[in-house]
């Protein structure tokens, strides 16, 4: 593919996913202005962020794992159509239960990610492979920042309702660019979709992610989080089963047991439930008046422009990301960018008094949010076989949501466990709840360093400096270390 052609085709990917994950994290600070607007409860409002996170859930690995069989083009086209469609839905929604379908719909966007890293794997050349999913790491990452920090300003100068007009002209265009401009992928995977295995995924996928974003309203000794977690665990076993047994499973299970795989998905977990946490409840840190004892009475503007340096340094640290992993490896990279995280936490954790003491944690969150995402798709997309790249790439974003899930759960418990007769949380819970962040971000930093250093034996040398394909040359090894992947 010509040099020119790359560019553009990066330039639309990460176009797609940028507003995708922007799209997460822009609703967040406007819930109170929606739920006025659209005349409803608290409780009811936000089902507009819970709509968005099961419905990414469910449909990046089965997006990605159709990308593999079907086509990564074609996936991809009908991917962003979808994500116009909810957003255009979302911006004439005249109630709640319209927003809240439209918010189901641009959760089909989620497949972004793993079709993205497959068509960068497929299509980029060998030396452009590792740079570029740094690359559009750094922009995924950088999208959930944008989203915190322009949320109010639009709102203010504009309406809630612009939050999703905005990207409906940009992902039209670039649905209709990539139509026309990126190559359909040559590598196929065999088989067909595994239809019970997705319903079964879905299943359990819904009956734990949905109890603990509920958790702090229904209760979670309530008979419908206990009763949705025992199915969980039912419906999770059912499902190891029918993977185990199907010719054409849709994730498979011997490479979700790669080395590799399984310690990067462990520190996914542990770091997404750091980061999520982070999002959602440092804004709101400092939007809590100064009578507290804490906090800066920020206005939702002023809480984003706090979580700027954020921004700026996942941004700056991404991109670096890759040019640093051909010199010291993703594994270190994915191990520093945890390391970070749980510094920052620990800062604030200790020393949240002033305005700049946030603003320096955030910034150094933000350097390790950079190079832990980049080095957690390095990891996954040079350790799975070329066909298996959606599937393990969307579940190890999954993983990533569902530790962001149980850290906001758990936070928020330690928030509102203790309040003052105004209503608003004790300092105590804060201080107790980055201090449990520090620890999630360090157990991540600890799985990062049991990820195997990657051996390139001197055959693969060889045949990879006459064909120049290192993904496959990483696959190849990948399936030669481990039993697991010959069986």
């Amino acid at each position: 593919m010509p040099r020119n052609s790359t560019r553009l085709t990066f330039t639309v990917l990460a176009t797609g996913g940028g507003v995708f994950s922007m799209l997460q994290s822009l609703i967040a600070p406007a819930l109170p202005t929606i739920q006025h607007a659209l005349h409803t409860s608290q409780s009811t409002a936000t089902w507009v962020m819970t709509a968005y996170l099961l419905s990414a859930s469910i449909f990046t690995p089965i997006l990605g794992r159709v990308g593999d069989l079907v086509g990564k083009k074609r996936t991809l086209v009908a991917v962003l159509v979808a994500l116009t469609a909810g957003c255009l839905l979302a911006a004439l929604a005249p109630g709640i239960g319209v927003l809240i379908v439209a918010r189901v719909i641009q959760g089909i966007g989620g497949a972004l990610l793993p079709l993205s890293f497959g068509i960068i794997r497929d299509e980029f050349g060998a030396s452009e492979v590792g740079s570029s999913i740094s690359n559009f790491s750094a922009v995924i990452a950088a999208g959930g920042g944008v989203g915190m920090v322009a949320a109010g300003p639009i709102v203010t100068a504009l309406d809630y309702r612009w939050l999703f007009w905005l990207p409906v002209a940009v992902v039209a265009v670039t649905a209709l660019v990539a139509m026309r401009c990126i190559p359909e992928s040559p590598r196929r995977a065999a088989g067909r979709v595994n239809w019970a295995g997705a319903l079964l995924l879905s299943g359990w996928l819904v009956a734990l992610l949905l109890p603990l974003s509920q958790a702090s309203t229904w209760g979670w000794l309530s008979i419908r989080v206990t009763g949705l977690f025992a199915a969980a665990v039912v419906l999770f076993a059912l499902w190891l089963l029918a993977e185990a047994r199907s010719r054409h499973p849709l994730i498979d299970l011997r490479v979700m047991r790669l080395p590799a795989v399984w310690t990067t998905n462990t520190a996914a977990l542990l770091f997404g439930a750091g980061m999520y946490s982070i999002w959602s409840f440092l804004p709101g840190f400092t939007q809590t008046p100064r009578s507290a004892g804490y906090g800066f009475g920020a206005s939702v503007t002023g809480a984003g422009l706090l979580m700027l340096p954020m921004l700026v340094a996942m941004f700056l640290s991404g991109v670096l990301s890759g040019r640093l992993e051909p010199l010291l490896g993703a594994k270190k990279l994915l191990t520093s960018g945890a390391s970070l995280g749980a510094v920052a936490c620990a800062v604030l954790a200790a020393w949240h008094d002033q305005q700049w003491q946030v603003a320096f944690a955030a910034g150094v969150f933000g350097l390790g949010i950079g190079l832990a995402f980049s080095s957690m798709a390095n990891l996954i997309v040079g350790s799975v076989p070329p066909e298996q790249t959606g599937a393990a790439s969307g579940m190890n974003a999954n993983i990533r949501t569902i530790g962001g899930s149980i850290g906001a759960s758990v936070t928020s418990v330690l928030v509102t466990g203790h309040l003052q007769s105004t209503g608003l949380p004790q300092a105590s819970g804060y201080t107790h709840a980055f201090a449990l962040l520090a620890l999630l971000c360090l157990g991540a930093a600890l799985a990062a360093l049991l990820v195997p250093a990657r051996r390139t034996p001197r055959t693969t040398l060889l045949a990879q400096s006459s064909s120049g394909d290192v993904p496959a040359a990483a696959a190849a090894e990948a399936r030669a270390v481990s039993p697991a992947a010959q069986g």
